[in-house]
């Protein structure tokens, strides 16, 4: 692989699959493109234009696919899985076979399992080097990548690594561009039937929504047993509290919500 003379990557040497999959609206949860798997279709057509391949194992039916044709692809490739079916022995066998350089996705599904763990399976099961949180490629050359890490706080860490590669793609990655509705509805879905695996583990689950985690004790750090009972039964000693006197009751009420907003007791 080769740089252009500007620095840019070689667009047409370059081969790269992006592996999306159905997302859901944060607010009302209607199915949708998913935003971290959009930014991967983004980067994709940064990198390799029209030679981006974009992949999603599932249901070729589902209309919230049609979202990423109208980023401006030609044809999104589906590999046909049923509901509970384990998608990754087929996206193994389908990315050893093709061949490519680079494959990107999304840190986490937004539906489903959600548990952000399919490219560290997949990334073991081709045998390939993974990056977590790609935020840019910033050149590709001698079989070797040069990328941008993002961390946290903003901070960025440069790697070099060696190709082919799988990357997570952050939020620090470059916004998609918008889904055009021409387009979405010109493209083709490429269907494909493959073998299906059952997910045991997935379909014997029970989902339910997540709730709001309880807020951590404080950590007694007492070496010794009474040391340990003293700062148990102590009472606490107040800091931050306000007495409220000659208010009325509607300004009462509005101090004691803020409070409980401020404690995380109601939302």
């Amino acid at each position: 692989m080769r740089p252009d003379t500007d620095g840019s990557v070689d667009k047409s040497a370059l081969h790269v699959i992006t592996l999306v999959s159905v997302g859901a609206h944060p607010t009302s949860g209607r199915p949708r493109r998913a935003e971290q798997d959009a930014r991967a279709v983004e980067l994709g057509l940064q990198l390799a234009g029209d030679n981006l391949h974009v992949l999603h194992a599932g249901d070729a039916d589902e209309p919230a696919l049609r979202g990423y044709l109208g980023m401006g692809l030609d044809e999104l490739h589906v590999l046909s899985q049923p509901t509970g079916a384990d998608a990754l022995p087929g996206l193994a066998d389908y990315i050893r076979e093709a061949g490519v350089q680079l494959v990107l996705t999304g840190s986490q599904a937004e539906t489903g399992e959600g548990s952000g763990m399919l490219p560290y399976l997949l990334a073991e099961k081709l045998g390939w080097p993974l990056v977590v949180g790609l935020a840019e490629v910033e050149s590709i050359s001698n079989g070797s990548a040069l990328v941008l890490q993002a961390l946290p706080r903003g901070q960025r860490r440069r790697l070099k690594v060696r190709l082919p590669l799988l990357a997570t793609v952050d939020n620090a990655a470059p916004k998609p561009r918008q889904s055009a509705f021409g387009p979405a509805q010109r493209g083709l879905l490429d269907v494909e039937d493959i073998e299906v695996v059952i997910d045991e583990i997935s379909t014997s689950a029970q989902l339910s929504p997540a709730k709001p985690r309880p807020k951590r004790l404080k950590v007694i750090k007492a070496k010794s047993g009474a040391d340990r009972m003293k700062a148990a039964t102590a009472k606490a000693s107040g800091g931050g509290g306000q007495v409220l006197k000659g208010v009325s009751a509607q300004e009462g009420a509005a101090a004691i919500l803020k409070l409980l907003v401020e404690e995380g007791v109601v939302r």
